[in-house]
This record gives C-alpha cells, sequence and structure tokens, in this order.
C-alpha cells in the first residue's frame, strides 16, 4: 500500500490525476495500518502545499433563519418533518448578523455566510431582504461575503452576486445513489443545478457533503469525482452529529481515523481545493491537529447552525502549531 501511495502521489505532483480504483484502495486502508495511513497523510500534505501553499481559509456562519423547512433532509435538525426541539426563529435583525459579522472579523475571519433553512429563496420578497442585508454588508464590513439559500435559479444566483456576494454554498451532501435514501423532497440533479447556476453567474462555489450518514467508502468517493467534474474549489466536509427526534439519531460517530484518512483523499482527489473542515469535526477530538497535516487548508469556525462549534483562539494556535499560516 505504501508503494501504490507514493506513486499515486508523485503522479499528482506531475499534474495527472488519481482514477476510482486508486482512490478507493486507499480509503480502504484499514485503522489499524499505521504505517500505510501516515504515508497516506504525508502524500496528502505534500500534495496540500504544492497545490496550495501554507495558508488556511478561515470562514463563518449565521443561521439567518431556522428551522421550519420543507425537506426531508434525514440528518437536518431544521426539517419540519421531525420533532428536534430547535429554535425556529425568522430573519434575523440585521444589527444582529453586523454583529456577528464584525465579532468574526476581528477574529481573523475573512468569509462569512448568512444560512437559511427552506428548500430555497421562495418569493421576491424574500431576495430582496437578503440583497439589502448583504449590500450594506458590504458597506459595513471587509469580509467576503458568501450565501447559503438552498436551490435557487440562475437569475437569483446573478441578483446575489450584484449585491455583494462573491461565493454561494450548495452542497451535495453524498453521491448521486445514496442520496435517495438521505432526501426524498427534492433530487440530486436538482442540487447539481444549483451549482451550475451559481457558476453561470460567475459566483464562486463552496460544495461539500456529509460523512458517516451510512453512506459506503464508494458513496464518498464518488462525491468527490462529482465535485472535482463539476470544478468545485471549497470543499466543506461535515461528519454527521446524530440529532435526537432525526432519523439519523442513533447512528454511531465516525472513528477519527476514518474521518482523517476520508480528508486525506478528497485532498488527493481534489488537489487545488480548499478542504474545509466544518460541522462535526469535535469528533476528531485531540486529533485535530492532524487534519491539518493531511491535507486540510480551511475551516469553518465558531458555532455551526444548531450545534456548538469551535474556540477561534484555539484553532488559530492549533493552525500555526500544525506549520500553516493565516
Amino acid at each position: 500500500m505504501k508503494s501504490l501511495i507514493q506513486a499515486v502521489t508523485d503522479k499528482i505532483l506531475s499534474g495527472e490525476t488519481i482514477n476510482f480504483a486508486e482512490a478507493i484502495k486507499m480509503i480502504n486502508i484499514a485503522e489499524n495500518d499505521e504505517i500505510a495511513l501516515e504515508a497516506l497523510y504525508e502524500g496528502a500534505n505534500i500534495i496540500r502545499e504544492d497545490f496550495m501553499g501554507k495558508k488556511v481559509d478561515l470562514c463563518a456562519i449565521i443561521n439567518g433563519k431556522s428551522g421550519k423547512c420543507s425537506e426531508n433532509c434525514r440528518f437536518c435538525a431544521q426539517s419540519a418533518h421531525y420533532d428536534t426541539k430547535i429554535d425556529n426563529h425568522g430573519f434575523l435583525e440585521y444589527e444582529e448578523i453586523l454583529k456577528r459579522a464584525l465579532d468574526m472579523e476581528d477574529q481573523g475571519v475573512v468569509r462569512f455566510s448568512i444560512v437559511t433553512s427552506g428548500k430555497g429563496i421562495h418569493n421576491e420578497d424574500e431576495l430582496k431582504k437578503l440583497g439589502e442585508i448583504y449590500w450594506q454588508l458590504k458597506k459595513d464590513t471587509n469580509l467576503k461575503l458568501c450565501a447559503s439559500h438552498g436551490i435557487i435559479s440562475y437569475e437569483q444566483a446573478v441578483y446575489l452576486r450584484k449585491v455583494g456576494v462573491t461565493t454561494y454554498h450548495h452542497n451535495l451532501e453524498t453521491s448521486r445513489w445514496f442520496f435517495p435514501r438521505i432526501c426524498t423532497t427534492h433530487t440530486y440533479d436538482e442540487r447539481v443545478n444549483t451549482i451550475k447556476n451559481v457558476q453561470k453567474a460567475s459566483l464562486d462555489v463552496c460544495c461539500g457533503g456529509i460523512i458517516g450518514m451510512g453512506e459506503t467508502l464508494e458513496d464518498r468517493i464518488s462525491m468527490a469525482f462529482e465535485m472535482k467534474e463539476l470544478g468545485v474549489k471549497s470543499v466543506p466536509i461535515n461528519i454527521l452529529t446524530p440529532i435526537k427526534g432525526t432519523p439519523l439519531q442513533d447512528k454511531q460517530i465516525l472513528s477519527p481515523f476514518e474521518i482523517l484518512k476520508t480528508m486525506a483523499v478528497f485532498r488527493y482527489i481534489l488537489p487545488d481545493a480548499h478542504i474545509r473542515y466544518a460541522g462535526g469535526r469535535m469528533a476528531l477530538e485531540s486529533h485535530q491537529i492532524k487534519g491539518f497535516k493531511a491535507g486540510i487548508n480551511a475551516a469553518l469556525v465558531g458555532n455551526y447552525l444548531t450545534t456548538s462549534g469551535s474556540n477561534i483562539e484555539e484553532d488559530k494556535k492549533m493552525i500555526k502549531a500544525a506549520g500553516l499560516e493565516l
């Protein structure tokens, strides 16, 4: 296995790409094969440095509208289909959004996203309200503005770009084949079409997924290759946090080593993308720093949508301890 890892690493550094069969072999490394795992982490780290350098990209989000979502995504606390006892609220006031944005900016975050629950932007009034918020944030901060509002049209994407949004976030969540076991109220192609609409509107795309929902290792690799085909350059990897009341509430949380090797293989498949720590990374416990030495070069920091996140100052210390830069 170590010789395969070295051969694939050399191939990628020379400008070639990993193939599906190679990726499958690498993600199937046993957790007790410490020699092969270390070789995988080291190779991913070398690829990250060669393609992306040492700088780590930090972003933060705010839950701009919470709960009562019409969709039945089986992992999600905000779905109206499940009783999860979360705090539902409509659009936050601008002052609260600005306060959070300025706090994140003061702590060294460069990207800031408003995330709203729901299948998409429901009507023109909602789109206009979002536009006014982004336009004002553009004036009041120096942050790069991102947006996450579900399935949107090309015209909506164009409008968001005009009011100051630079990146749109929309996850694939999992592979095309596993997706119907996670959500049945919209299709995988609707998600893919949103990404294409956003790209057509000249917005950057942030597109990742969730691991640990019961998918196979082949599903994870298929998702990564789909992202590669779509030209995605920012890939947040979430680890499922089982939430009481959702159909996935009893799923066992992935082990740190399975998380790390998945992220490392994503680096092999997507050598020139930001591979981003996202929700659920607390499952890594003391191994979080290892991710920054195994291909990770971006992080969602602070709290998430309905779960607690990281301490930003501790994250910054960890990044520097890993030999990377902010």
